[in-house]
């Protein structure tokens, strides 16, 4: 509730990419004008292959860092922080508008694992979402990487992981219709790809959990076993396929749908903190 709206809106409904990112050391959040006149610079320079830039000349790519004051889980996790890349068409007015081109976001959302155990000077902020341009990821990353020390690297999500989101998020409420519940798994050891996708309604998978899960607010694996066991008997019974002899590779609700190639898009803002603490802690086991 307290989260900026338009802020908020900034992040829904956008394909994410995931890293996990290590501890930012000497990174300063009063400093962040600064760190985008820098960054600025140095993609400047890259794109014109190593030809010197000056810092604070008027670029074609602008860099804008911004404090999400509100996305984090507790008093020990760091503020998010937003980087943006807008263009400015050449010949256009100083007054017209930049056209944002690339966004990334640093978070941590119940991140105490980690912020707990680093050094003074540290700043944790493990999971790192980009939506844009790979080659902008690329520089992005590469100017953090130099200048605070950290690296990072793409976070996948694995078949276990993707069956955890599919069932929390099915027994999620929301006030307004839902889209169906879908979950796509790849045919291993064929000649050609083969895809099977599996669509439930909505009220169907919520009711299959809620007779399923034991108490509510919190979730074992041994529930998610017995939540898609149950998915995968309903799918054999019909069309006579083993399922879980494929691999999970994508599942879709109305909260969020994520790939296990580490792509999230999520879709609603009121469990924008749910997803998220669920991302940050896969980045830190990753770290870690």
């Amino acid at each position: 509730e307290k989260a900026d709206p338009q802020k908020t809106a900034l992040l829904l409904r956008k394909a994410w990419t995931l890293y996990s990112v290590t501890p930012l050391y000497g990174f300063r959040r009063a400093r962040l004008r600064d760190y985008a006149r820098l960054l600025g610079a140095f993609i400047a320079a890259e794109k014109q292959k190593g030809l010197a830039v000056e810092v604070g000349a008027e670029l074609d790519i602008r860099v804008a860092l911004s404090s999400l004051a509100d996305i984090r889980g507790s008093e020990l996790d760091q503020a998010a922080v937003l980087v943006q890349l807008s263009s400015r068409s050449r010949g256009s007015s100083r007054n017209s508008e930049d056209k944002p081109v690339w966004w990334g976001w640093f978070c941590s959302v119940f991140g105490d694992e980690l912020s707990e155990n680093v050094p003074e000077h540290f700043t944790c902020l493990p999971l790192f979402l980009s939506h844009g341009a790979e080659s902008y990821t690329a520089l992005v990353g590469s100017w953090f990487q130099k200048t605070f020390d950290c690296c990072f690297r793409r976070l996948a999500i694995s078949p276990l992981n993707l069956s955890w989101m599919v069932a929390m998020w099915a027994g999620c409420k929301l006030d307004r219709a839902a889209s169906a519940v879908e979950l796509v798994f790849s045919v291993p050891r064929l000649a050609q790809p083969l895809d099977i996708s599996y669509a439930i309604h909505p009220e169907d998978a919520k009711a299959l959990w809620d007779t399923v899960q034991k108490t509510p607010g919190e979730i074992t694996q041994e529930e998610v076993d017995v939540f898609m066991d149950c998915l995968y008997a309903h799918f054999h019974r019909h069309f006579k396929i083993h399922l879980s002899a494929a691999k999970l590779v994508k599942i879709s609700t109305a909260i969020a749908s994520a790939h296990c190639d580490g792509m999230v898009k999520i879709l609603h803002s009121q469990y924008l903190p749910g997803v998220l603490m669920l991302l940050t802690e896969l980045a830190i086991s990753q770290i870690q």
